[in-house]
């Protein structure tokens, strides 16, 4: 019997496939029920991979790409979009090459996964928690679980940990996949949270909260060097910042954050506009408006929200006539929409990260099966590992594609 540790989305693949081989397959959910994290994932949506190809894929994998090469090939993004048309849920691509179920609901991923499960005869527990995994000679033998406050032995020839990392710890994601391969002799590397918002030092953000900016072009700079550079969508919040921009942007802070490094980053409001452009369009914006105040004329440039933070961050004072703002301070006001300056001073926790960074060490693990390199019928998949990805339908592939090896090799 193969025990699958963790009803997540690569747990259910690794069930799936290990059952489509022929295997008796039991999987164990401490949950009252299954993908409770994939349920909330691309907000509700469920971003299920992307469909780029492999230089796109292997090139947003931010942590240990190589090790993904068999699993990536093996078992790639086309043939997870075929996967789920085959369970009855149609698929669709958007922007960003993002693939996303037609009626843009997450339980419509999950109820295709659940119908694959039971017709294959794959026995769910839940409200089981798997407390130990246990090995004899190096090799797994069995399986500790408590149900209903008792802890039964079940025996098993392989265990296949689909825990999950830290984020999100109201789903289940508790790191009890970390602590069963410390018992068995694994290296577990540092933990952090990742795709992850900003906290920001400047307190105007806060009475910008809730505003959302679309086509935005962000630079994230560590001391000088720029380390980021990248444009989509963002949202203003009561600490900082968020939205996909932000994300994927904390990937790269991270490392710079962990040693302390000055972190700044600068906001192009318009950046389909060059400066003589954006120039322009405000000389004709102030001409229409030229009797008015400058804090009343601002409305076709820039959201509501945003204007008394703009004015205030411009030097000009509000109720001045727009006939006679000077050209400098028009330069000054082109300048802060196009380079809207904020230092960040941390990211959120756990509680707000999509995914964690850090995880059981690739070293220690068979790429093209999954499997322990230290204990034989012990299989690791998914957010677990020490891999993760950019926003956009990565990480999920990632759990898609080493569950599939761990699924197709288990015994």
């Amino acid at each position: 019997m193969i025990a699958v540790i963790g009803g997540g989305p690569a747990g259910m693949m690794a069930a799936i496939t290990a059952a489509r081989m022929g295997k008796t397959v039991h999987l164990f959910e401490k949950n009252e029920k299954l993908g409770k994290k994939l349920y909330i994932t691309g907000k509700g949506r469920c971003n299920v991979t992307n469909h780029g190809d492999m230089e796109q894929l292997f090139g947003n994998v931010m942590k240990n790409p190589k090790f993904l090469y068999s699993a990536f090939y093996t078992f790639d993004n086309i043939q997870t979009m075929e996967f789920f048309e085959e369970l009855g849920v149609p698929l669709k691509v958007e922007r960003g090459e993002r693939v996303f179920p037609c009626s843009d609901k997450s339980s419509d991923v999950i109820a295709g996964l659940q119908r694959e499960l039971k017709r294959l005869q794959v026995k769910v527990h839940y409200h089981s928690t798997v407390k130990k995994i246990e090995a004899t000679q190096g090799r797994v033998v069995a399986v500790q679980v408590e149900q209903g406050g008792k802890v039964e032995r079940i025996p098993c020839s392989s265990a296949i940990v689909a825990t999950g990392g830290l984020s999100y710890p109201v789903t289940g994601s508790t790191g009890d996949g970390y602590r069963f391969a410390k018992e068995m002799g694994h290296k577990v590397t540092k933990c952090v949270p990742a795709l992850v918002p900003f906290e920001i030092t400047e307190a105007f953000v806060k009475e910008m909260q809730g505003l959302s900016l679309r086509n935005v072009a962000m630079q994230i700079y560590a001391e000088k060097k720029k380390i980021y550079d990248s444009f989509g969508e963002m949202i203003f919040t009561h600490f900082g910042i968020s939205g996909p921009l932000v994300l994927s942007g904390s990937s790269y802070v991270l490392p710079y954050l962990e040693k302390g490094e000055n972190l700044r980053l600068s906001i192009d409001c318009k950046p389909a506009l060059q400066e003589e452009q954006l120039d322009q369009r405000i000389l004709r914006d102030f001409k229409e408006a030229q009797n008015k105040q400058f804090k009343n004329s601002l409305d076709k440039l820039l959201p509501k929200k945003m204007i008394p933070v703009m004015i205030q961050l411009s030097g000009i004072d509000p109720e001045k006539p727009v006939h006679s703002i000077t050209k400098e301070e028009r330069k000054q006001l082109l300048h802060i929409i196009k380079n809207l300056e904020m230092h960040i001073c941390g990211v959120r926790g756990f509680q707000e990260a999509i995914i964690t960074r850090g995880g059981i060490a690739v070293k220690e693990v068979d790429p093209g099966t999954m499997e322990s390199l230290l204990v034989q019928g012990l299989y690791f998949t998914g957010e677990v590992l020490d891999l993760d990805a950019l926003t956009g339908g990565y990480n999920l592939q990632i759990a898609w594609s080493t569950a599939y090896m761990a699924g197709m090799a288990a015994q």
